[in-house]
């Protein structure tokens, strides 16, 4: 093996950071890049499935952001529909 070459071409295990320290932003992004990388389909089939799981644990964080934003929205709302005392 060369002494010059920098990895396997193999994803570590601690290669993506945990889908549960992202924002929404960066959970967006790579789920984004995911599903470009799948589309292009020339992975082997165990690759292929580890970015799919990687993708649905991105949508999941993903709908998470969204439904706390909705539920501030909703308590937002409700806040300034209170009549004054």
């Amino acid at each position: 093996m060369n002494d010059n070459t920098i990895g396997s071409g193999q994803a570590g295990p601690d290669a993506f950071p945990d889908v549960s320290t992202l924002s929404y932003e960066q959970a967006r992004n790579e789920l984004i890049e995911t599903v470009k990388i799948l589309e292009l389909g020339q992975m082997g089939l165990d690759e292929s499935l580890r970015y799919w799981e990687r993708g649905e644990a991105l949508a999941r964080r993903c709908e998470e952001h969204l439904d706390g934003a909705s539920r501030r929205v909703e308590e937002a709302l409700g806040r300034a529909a209170e009549p004054e005392a």
